[in-house]
């Protein structure tokens, strides 16, 4: 495994403002996590957790600093590129689990796998799709829909879609949030387990301590209630 830094945060801030008034989310941000290494992120509501991963992801801007993520052959400066560059990464380059499983009701559970793959034009990634179900114990669901499986069974669908491309980063949002104990164990398990085994650098924010306690660094953001009047 590698032990260079895939995930670079450098100073970064952000801001938003609310009537007259600039709330700092972020301010001076910096960190680093490895290839294959992951990073929990913790906090109450307003934090600015969610904020963070949107910046990962490019869907928003920096205010300040930057951040640097390590491609197969180059190296991606998220302060340098255009709104058109970072949605190219994010589709190419960045998986992601949501909260709410965000799976395609029209497509069947090995569709909704293999989406990656054909909006990327990656063919030869497609058979993977069935290896990643049945690593996944989801072999009997191939062609179900996602309102024929169980919570637990629909976020297990939703990380194998999210490693199929082998991403140099995934991002994963309290993707335990609307899940029992028991389903809770077996997701976190298998979202850490694959991205370890395929060297990808995951990046989580989750309310459970249990969670959070198996990345491999921790942060936790305090709620900022300083703000001050925008000039």
């Amino acid at each position: 495994m590698s032990h260079s830094s895939a995930l670079t945060i450098s100073n970064i801030s952000k801001h938003y403002q609310d009537g007259g008034r600039q709330i700092e989310v972020l301010r001076d941000l910096s960190l680093s996590v490895a290839a294959g290494e992951s990073l929990s992120v913790t906090g109450p509501s307003g934090s600015g957790k969610s904020t963070l991963l949107n910046l990962l992801a490019g869907l928003l801007e920096l205010d300040n600093g930057d951040i640097t993520l390590q491609l197969k052959d180059a190296t991606f400066s998220y302060r340098a590129a255009s709104e058109r560059a970072r949605t190219a990464l994010r589709r190419q380059h960045i998986g992601y689990v949501f909260q709410f499983f965000n799976l395609v009701p029209t497509l069947t559970v090995l569709e909704n796998v293999r989406l990656p793959a054909r909006l990327n034009r990656r063919p030869e990634l497609e058979a993977q799709a069935e290896a990643l179900l049945r690593d996944f114990g989801l072999s009997d669901r191939f062609h179900d829909f996602p309102e024929a499986l169980s919570g637990g069974e629909q976020q297990r669908v939703a990380v194998a879609r999210a490693v199929l491309l082998k991403p140099p980063l995934l991002l994963a949002d309290e993707p335990t949030g609307n899940l029992d104990a028991e389903n809770s164990a077996q997701v976190s398990d298998l979202l850490f387990a694959s991205c370890r085994d395929q060297n990808i650098t995951l990046v989580l924010a989750t309310h459970s301590n249990e969670v959070a306690g198996m990345a491999d660094t921790q942060l936790h953001l305090d709620a900022r209630s300083s703000s001050r009047s925008a000039p």
